[in-house]
C-alpha cells in the first residue's frame, strides 16, 4: 500500500513537467487519469466482492501487477516520447492505455489486503493492524512527492520515476509470494470498496472493523441495498460529492500551476522537485488533520465537515492569489488540511447514519462518492486553468462556499449512533 501510493504521488509530481516537455495539452494528462478513475470506480466494488471468494493473497497479487504493469509501461511509453521516438498524440493515448491497467487491476489490491489483515488478526489486534495500514498509504503520500525528483536519471529522465516504482513494484509482488503466509483466513472478511487513490487520502478502519464486532461473525448470506435517495444519508452523500469535487479539481490542478507561476515550463526538473515538493507540505497537512487534529479535537462529522470546509475555501482562495513558491505552498497546506478534516467527518457521517447491518452498503457508496470526484473534475480543473486561470479557483470556492451555507442546516447526524 505505502509503494503504491508513493508511486502515484511521485508520477502526479512528474506529469506538469513531462507535460510541457512533448508539448503535450495539461487537460490531455488529466483525462488520461479520468478513464482510469471510470475503470476503478466500476471494477473495485467487483474485486471486494470477489475478495471473500477467492484467495486474497491471489488478489493482492493481480492488484500488484497491475500496478507494475501499469507503471512500467506509462513510463514505457513517456520515455519514448520524451525520447522523440514517437510523437506526442502516440504517447498520451498508449499513457491513457496503460494508466487503465492501474484502473482495472490494481484496484484488487487494496479490498485485498484489508481483508487479508483483518481476517488474520485476533479482535484486540484488528484496530492496531488497520490503522498501521491506513498509515502506509498516508505515508506514502508523503513519500512520493519528496523523492520524485531523485529518480530522475538517464537515460529515462523524467520517466525515471514510473520506472523505478515499477521496479520497487516487483520487489513487492516477489516478497508477497515468498514471505506472505498462505491465504487460510481464520475470520470471515469482506474487504471494502477503495476509493481511487489520489494524494491526499487514506483509508482507515470503518467502526464495523475496529470494534471487531461484524469481522468475528458469518458474513450473511444476502447483501443489504439501500437506495442512493436514503434521506438517511442522502444529505452526506452530497456534501462527499460536492467536497470531493472540490478537492480533485485543486489537486488536479496543483502540479501546472506551480510550474506556470514559477515559470518553469523550460526546466523541467526543477518543475518536479517545486510541485513535489508543494505536494509533500500538502500530504503533512492532511496527516496532521487526520492523525492530530481529528483525535486531539474529538471533532463530530457535523463540525469535521463545515470546519474542513471553511479551511478549504481559506487555502483555495489563497493559492488562487499567491504567484510565489511559499504563497501557493501555505494555501495548498492549508486546502489540504480543510480537506483532511472533511473527508473523515463526511465517512462518519454517513456512517452514523444507518444501522449496523447496514454499514456494507453504506462503505461501497462512500467509495464510489469519492472515487466519482476523480472521473471528470481535475480534467474541468485543468481545461479551466488554461482557458481562464481565475475561473478554475471561482469554481472550487463556490462549491465549497455553497457546502457551508447548505450544511448547516442539511448535515444531521441520526440516532442509529449506538445501535
Amino acid at each position: 500500500m505505502l509503494v503504491a501510493a508513493a508511486g502515484n504521488t511521485a508520477m502526479q509530481s512528474a506529469l506538469p513537467a513531462i507535460a510541457s516537455e512533448l508539448e503535450m495539452p495539461d487537460v490531455w494528462v488529466s483525462l488520461a487519469f479520468s478513464w482510469s478513475a471510470l475503470l476503478w470506480v466500476i471494477t473495485a466494488p467487483k474485486w471486494a466482492r470477489m475478495s471473500d471468494r477467492r484467495g486474497r493473497k491471489q488478489l493482492m497479487s493481480v492488484g500488484v501487477i497491475g500496478f507494475i504493469a501499469s507503471m512500467g509501461l506509462c513510463g514505457l511509453a513517456l520515455w519514448m516520447g520524451l525520447a522523440g521516438w514517437i510523437g506526442p498524440v502516440t504517447t498520451f493515448v498508449l499513457f491513457a492505455l496503460f494508466r487503465s491497467l492501474y484502473g482495472g487491476f490494481g484496484s484488487a489490491a487494496p479490498p485485498a489486503v484489508q481483508a487479508y489483515v483483518a481476517a488474520r488478526t485476533e479482535r484486540e489486534e484488528r484496530t492496531k493492524a488497520l490503522s498501521m495500514l491506513a498509515s502506509s498509504f498516508g505515508v506514502g503520500t508523503v513519500i512520493g512527492p519528496a523523492v520524485a525528483h531523485y529518480l530522475l536519471f538517464p537515460p529515462f529522465g523524467l520517466a525515471g520515476p514510473l520506472i523505478m516504482f515499477a521496479a520497487f513494484g516487483v520487489a513487492v509482488l516477489v516478497a508477497l509470494h515468498v514471505q506472505l503466509p498462505n491465504d487460510t483466513p481464520r475470520f470471515a472478511a469482506r474487504g471494502d470498496v477503495a476509493a481511487y487513490p489520489n494524494s491526499a487520502s487514506m483509508n482507515s478502519p470503518e467502526p464495523e472493523q475496529a470494534d471487531g464486532q461484524a469481522l468475528d461473525s458469518v458474513l450473511p448470506d444476502t447483501e443489504v441495498r439501500l437506495p442512493w435517495r436514503d434521506q438517511r444519508m442522502l444529505a452526506w452523500l452530497i456534501a462527499g460529492l460536492i467536497g470531493g469535487h472540490a478537492q480533485a479539481i485543486l489537486l488536479g490542478v496543483v502540479g501546472f500551476l506551480v510550474r506556470d507561476r514559477l515559470g518553469l515550463q523550460d526546466r523541467p526538473w526543477e518543475a518536479v522537485q517545486a510541485s513535489g515538493s508543494v505536494m509533500l507540505i500538502g500530504a503533512m497537512a492532511t496527516l496532521l488533520a487526520q492523525w492530530g487534529l481529528i483525535p486531539m479535537l474529538s471533532l463530530a462529522a457535523r463540525s469535521s465537515v463545515l470546519l474542513g470546509s471553511a479551511l478549504a475555501l481559506i487555502g483555495v482562495a489563497l493559492t488562487a492569489v499567491s504567484q510565489d513558491f511559499y504563497g501557493i505552498s501555505t494555501g495548498f497546506a492549508i486546502a489540504s488540511l480543510g480537506f483532511g478534516l472533511f473527508r473523515p467527518g463526511f465517512t462518519a457521517g454517513a456512517s452514523l447514519a444507518v444501522r449496523r447491518h447496514e454499514q456494507g452498503d453504506v462503505a461501497g457508496k462512500i467509495a464510489s462518492i469519492n472515487g466519482a470526484a476523480y472521473i471528470v473534475a481535475p480534467a474541468i480543473g485543468v481545461a479551466l486553468l488554461d482557458l481562464w486561470e481565475p475561473a478554475t479557483f471561482i469554481l472550487t470556492g463556490a462549491a465549497l462556499l455553497f457546502l457551508i451555507i447548505w450544511g448547516r442546516k442539511a448535515l444531521v447526524v441520526s440516532s442509529f449512533e449506538k445501535t
